[in-house]
Order: C-alpha cells, then sequence, then structure tokens
C-alpha cells in the first residue's frame, strides 16, 4: 500500500509514558515487582528514530502519567487502577519528581504533557499544543500497547490527527496483549516498524 509522503515539520513522535517509575529499576513498578522484558527494552528501539528526528526538525513529544497529589500529599488514584495497582503511593509519578520524568535515555523532549488518565487527549493540553504547532501526524510509541498507547491513537484518530502506530516501539506486559491490541489499531490507523519510519523520515 502507498503511503502519503512525511512533513517533518507537521510529524511528531509521540513517546506514551516511559518514564523513570514504569521503567528504571528504582521506580514504583520495579519496587513493586511489576515489569515485562519488553517494556524495558523499548527505549533503546525508540531511541535512534527520535535522535533522527530531532536531527531532521521533527518534534520529539512526551506523555508523563501523572499521579496528582491530593489531600496530605496523598496520589488521587482512580478506583481501577487502584485495584490493579495496589501499591501505587505516595510520590509516586508525583508532578516533576525524577520517577515522573522521561527516562534519560530519550531525553529532551520538546513538549512534556502530563496526563491523568490512559488517553494521552483527556483533560490536557495536547491537541491544543500539536493545533497551535501544526502537528497533524504522529509516530506512536510507548506503554502500555492496550492502554496507553491504543486509548491516545484511537483519540487521535476522532480529531482527524493521522496517528502512525510504531508496532516495535510499543509493548504491553505480555506478548499476546500486545499482538491483540495491535490487531485492533489497524482499522484506526497504520501501523509500522521503526525502521520503516526511519527510512522514511530519511527520505523527508
Amino acid at each position: 500500500m502507498a503511503h502519503s509522503s512525511l512533513d517533518l515539520a507537521r510529524t511528531a513522535l509521540l513517546i506514551v509514558d516511559l518514564q523513570n517509575d514504569f521503567l528504571h529499576p528504582d521506580g514504583a513498578y520495579s519496587r513493586a515487582g511489576q515489569g515485562a522484558a519488553e517494556i524495558v527494552a523499548l527505549p533503546g528501539r525508540v531511541k535512534p528514530l527520535a535522535d533522527l528526528m530531532r536531527a531532521r526538525g521533527g518534534l520529539v513529544v512526551s506523555t508523563q502519567f501523572t499521579l496528582q497529589p491530593g489531600r496530605g500529599g496523598e496520589p488521587i488514584v482512580s478506583p481501577h487502577l487502584k485495584a490493579l495497582r495496589p501499591f501505587l503511593g505516595k510520590g509516586d509519578f508525583l508532578p516533576g519528581a525524577w520517577g515522573h520524568r522521561l527516562v534519560d535515555e530519550l531525553q529532551p523532549a520538546d513538549v512534556v504533557i502530563e496526563k491523568v488518565a490512559y488517553s494521552a487527549f483527556y483533560m490536557t493540553r495536547l491537541e491544543w499544543v500539536l493545533r497551535k504547532l501544526g502537528v497533524e501526524r504522529l509516530l506512536v510509541a510507548g506503554i502500555v500497547t492496550n492502554g496507553g498507547v491504543a486509548s491516545t491513537v484511537r483519540d487521535a484518530h476522532v480529531r482527524d490527527i493521522d496517528a502512525i502506530v510504531l508496532e516495535d516501539g510499543c509493548a504491553a506486559f505480555s506478548p499476546e496483549v500486545h499482538r491483540t491490541a495491535i490487531d485492533a489499531l489497524r482499522p484506526v490507523g497504520r501501523v509500522a516498524t521503526i525502521a520503516e519510519m526511519a527510512r522514511e523520515v530519511e527520505a523527508a
């Protein structure tokens, strides 16, 4: 299938939630024994494309899952997430804290978006920023494929923002869940590999 050429002035690499608290050995998830090798491997896979985007004038946008402190500094955690991840506590995914930040390997991001739910568009300034910067296409990487990635890609779709899912730039807590989520996104947008998109960025 033929694909339209990339206009890098209108394209951004969107890195979903590749944060220290999710990935780093000292982060909240690792401390609780939660993680997956496929997730930990993502920064190394995504870095060459992020570097290439920066070198060629494209934007790198990072979304940061955020637990907003409430009364007494305790994080506001949605009930469904509290049931899934009861270990989340004070200081985890705290705005501005080390655990909240994009992993060092992928720094710096041109734009950083705090988010409080799966979708990076839900109650954030992401759409406003993309419109102001003239971005019409997103190359989407990050975690988890069936959560933040899928929700963000679907929300981009209904906003007429083209989203290309980087199949090997995303991961879930199991390969099976990842594959199912990728297949479910094929009707919504293009699915490509990091290598394919790197070639297209080079040619742009």
